[in-house]
């Protein structure tokens, strides 16, 4: 803290001591003051919050601070929030009104970006994970867990950590992770895209695997581990330990829901890396980073958050297994078959709250009574769908549905200390408590007809007001009827206001009873959801069912409304797609799309080679490839006519090229990284769909690059070589198909007339020798005179290569025919012995040799 700070935190009142041993404890935090209705923000935390808030920053004795309303607070949290701050929340301990001195203050919970519960800072349908990875020499552990819904992942990897751990936070969207110091170094060298999150460095010795284990058996209630496959998994282990204690000290209290965890390996699913979540445009588009125009767009019409969180991970993680993708494909086909029961179905669930949150807010003791109610009125649904689905064994929970509605009244107040949630014959002694005050102020409500009565005043008021409470008012001219019993309170101008005693002990016990029915609310309260927390782990193996079910339901829904087909799922290494369409584009076009056929196989069919101008289709149909791949393995329908799908491991792609400034990463190199990472990992049960390799460098490079990696990637030349979708411009490469029979050509379908094109978006076999660049430009709205200049180039060029041929005998761009002994030279190389980067240094002294 600046030492002008310190100097006026003495000079302030004891308030600001207070203030300021907190902020000590919490350095990094921003802190919420609670000072009566409002959170204060002092000096440094003051000014950073007023810019980033827009409220208005003021001053005491020279000292910044700005404030915003308690009831209001969580609107301001989470732009804080979301601009990546960690927000400490500190509250009054006890009531001002009875504080001796300085009221009681201290921090009660650390806001940060992966610990959210409130609904207003929290996406519906997305998880907000903490993440915890632990690198060591020999691999890393990780561990996720998103307590707004008690979910934990755990996962190792021994084989590709670095990249592995990149990929899976990059999958989870987690926003915030905490992380060994010395793992910290390798990832901020190797992953610099990870700069962004919210991290915490933490010492290896907050990492220990038989804490981990400990603490997880006793959340559990396991003597084992065994059963969700983490006992021998050390670093997965000591992942969870840090995250839990980092957990623990944010949120100060126990977090004992965290009861659903899984552990998964890299196999577990399939493989979605970084790259292919992103060029695939799954959950978020390429272009604003938003659903709009994604796969998640098009499928996701779940009618619950817990459904739409799940369709979610099922894209991201498809499964690998015939028989579980079958097995879920069988009950999407079970709606498919049954549109009536699929919308019934879909009707109930639409009357399911967000379980899941309002169990982890019972838990986190921050659940008030209208989450109570959402919870009743969320089980009332479940018997019709028990009954609807009884295969399902969906629990009912009818027990407590009875009991809740019983206790709460249906439109309780958002807050719990000012009564109005309990129904007043739900306890004896809030009955009697209630039966007392209405018998009070049924006795006040008769005191002026009797007064009148008795006094013989008949302009006799009775009347109440918050400041001096109830009062008998006798106006000036009727003073000498009042009777010796009247106490004055109050002298107007017209008028005496008066008490008796059996009144003003009817106001007391008025005035003390709601203070009494408020309290007794409250601990009713506490005790309804305590009664709820005690059951969390069966509510929470509903939820997970109802879930699945919203999810099912809505890809059966989507495939009725889409015409989608259901695929063959088979172990064999064939992806045999007939009519298939985009699910995305086909979406989003207004006129009809074109569908098309595909055949890939690990024998003649292994990599096609797609040539065609831009804008013909030649991307759209490489990645409408892997997105029905995706949703096969999903347990999903299709868009095709048909489909039969050979499980696939891992996707991989290369499509589009964005330097990366802030990674200091070029076009190219992005590019190639990419290149590397297929050619390292892809096996033969991999999808690899490759868009313009080597066109962010000069012609020759990028065609000897293009060129080395098919042949590397052949089944000719690699026997673990997957299946290969390579869209180019280089027409060069589609000789490669005369020496390598797993190679096959096509080309998209283009007509030309009068210097126009029109594409067809149909894939053909065979090659095409044209890239139509300048019809491609002229559709773009290239001025006409920049066109025509164009097309006067072009026959100027053709002319000097013609010439040139003559001359020296060879076509400008034929590299492989301007230089034979270049041929038989790589004719000899042993190329399943070459690493990629020895293909590229000598694919560089080749080209020295050309003298280029």
């Amino acid at each position: 803290m600046p030492a002008q700070e310190k100097n006026t935190e003495i000079k302030l009142t004891p308030l600001m001591d207070q203030y300021h041993r907190i902020k000590r404890e919490y350095p990094g935090a921003l802190i919420f003051f609670r000072l009566g209705d409002f959170y204060e923000m002092f000096g440094e935390d003051a000014k950073k919050a007023s810019r980033i808030l827009n409220i208005a920053l003021t001053s005491r004795q020279g000292y910044p601070m700005c404030g915003v309303p308690h009831h209001a607070s969580e609107n301001y949290l989470s732009k804080l929030i979301r601009a990546g701050l960690k927000v400490g929340i500190v509250e009054q301990m006890e009531d001002p009104s009875k504080a001796k001195g300085l009221v009681k203050r201290d921090l009660v919970r650390l806001v940060t970006p992966g610990t959210l519960v409130e609904d207003a800072l929290l996406q519906k349908n997305t998880n907000n994970f903490a993440g915890a990875v632990f690198f060591k020499e020999d691999g890393a552990g990780l561990a996720f867990a998103d307590i707004s819904t008690g979910e934990v992942y755990l996962s190792e990897n021994l084989r590709e950590a670095v990249k592995y751990v990149g990929d899976e936070i990059s999958r989870k969207h987690v926003g915030e992770i905490v992380v060994n110091e010395s793992g910290w170094k390798v990832m901020k060298e190797r992953l610099p895209g990870l700069a962004e999150l919210t991290v915490t460095e933490l010492e290896d010795w907050h990492f220990l695997p038989e804490e981990g284990k400990e603490v997880l058996k006793r959340i559990l209630n396991a003597s084992t581990l065994s059963g969700i496959g983490v006992e021998d998994k050390p670093l997965a282990l000591a992942a969870f330990h840090a995250l839990y204690q980092y957990l623990l000290s944010t949120q100060k209290r126990e977090l004992t829901y965290l009861t659903r965890v899984q552990f998964y390996s890299q196999s577990d699913f399939m493989l979605l890396d970084e790259a292919s979540v992103r060029n695939l445009e799954l959950v978020r588009n390429l272009s604003e980073g938003t659903a709009r125009a994604s796969l998640l767009e098009v499928l996701d019409h779940t009618v619950t958050g817990m459904g739409g969180r799940l369709l979610k991970r099922w894209i991201l993680y498809p499964l690998v297994e015939k028989e579980a993708v079958a097995s879920r494909a069988a009950r999407v086909d079970f709606f498919f078959q049954r549109q009536t029961l699929m919308e019934e179905a879909r009707k109930i669930l639409k009357d399911i709250h967000d379980l899941e949150r309002i169990l982890a807010r019972v838990n986190f003791g921050t659940a008030n009574a209208r989450d109570l109610v959402n919870l009743k009125n969320s089980l009332i649904p479940l018997k019709a769908l028990s009954s609807l689905l009884e295969e399902e064994g969906i629990r009912t929970h009818e027990e407590l549905s009875l009991f809740l509605g019983r206790a709460l009244l249906d439109s309780p107040p958002a807050t719990l200390t000012e009564g109005g949630m309990i129904r007043p014959d739900f306890d004896e002694r809030l009955k009697e408590l209630s039966a007392a005050r209405e018998e009070s102020e049924a006795w006040i409500m008769d005191l002026e007809k009797r007064e009148r009565e008795r006094t013989g005043i008949s302009s006799l008021k009775v009347g109440y007001t918050s400041i001096f409470g109830y009062y008998i008012e006798v106006t000036n001219s009727n003073l000498k009827l009042v009777p010796l019993d009247y106490v004055r309170k109050q002298t107007l101008v017209n008028s005496e206001r008066f008490v008796t005693p059996e009144l003003k002990e009817k106001e007391n016990f008025i005035l003390t009873s709601e203070e009494k029915k408020k309290q007794m609310e409250y601990g009713i309260f506490q005790e309804l959801r305590e009664k709820v927390r005690k059951e969390t782990q069966i509510l929470q193996k509903t939820a997970e069912k109802v879930a699945a079910l919203d999810v099912l339901a809505t890809l059966a829904f989507v495939a009725a409304r889409n015409g989608y087909v259901r695929p063959e799922i088979s172990d064999d290494e064939t992806i045999l797609i007939e009519e298939g369409r985009h699910p995305v584009v086909e979406k989003n076009i207004r006129e009809q799309f074109t569908p098309n056929d595909l055949l890939l196989d690990r024998a003649e069919n292994q990599i096609l080679l797609i040539t065609g101008p831009n804008m013909a289709g030649k991307s759209v149909y490489i990645k409408q490839a892997a997105l029905i791949t995706i949703m096969a393995q999903m347990g999903g329908f299709v868009p095709a006519g048909r489909a039969k799908i050979g499980i696939v491991d891992r996707i991989f792609t290369r499509i589009g090229s964005g330097e990366n400034l802030g990674k200091g990463l070029s076009t190219f190199m992005v590019e190639m990284m990419e290149v590397s990472n297929i050619l390292h990992n892809a096996t033969g049960k991999s999808l690899v769909i490759m868009d313009e390799v080597g066109r962010g460098t000069s012609t020759f490079d990028g065609i000897s690059i293009a060129w080395a990696c098919l042949e590397y990637l052949s089944l000719t030349n690699n026997p673990h070589a997957p299946r290969i979708l390579f869209a180019t411009h280089f027409f060069e490469l589609t000789s490669l198909s005369e020496t390598i029979p797993n190679i096959k050509n096509c080309n998209v379908a283009v007509r030309e007339y009068k210097n126009r094109v029109v594409f067809l978006h149909k894939i053909m076999p065979g090659s095409t020798d044209k890239s139509y660049g300048i019809h491609v430009a002229a559709l773009a709205g290239l001025p006409q005179k920049v066109v025509s200049r164009s097309w006067e180039i072009l026959r100027d060029l053709e002319e000097e290569t013609v010439r040139k041929k003559e001359k020296d005998g060879f076509p400008q761009l034929d590299l492989f025919e301007r230089e034979p002994e270049i041929i038989r030279q790589l004719k000899d190389l042993d190329i399943t012995g070459l690493t990629p980067l020895e293909a590229l240094n000598l694919l560089s002294e080749l080209k020295k040799k050309t003298g280029e």
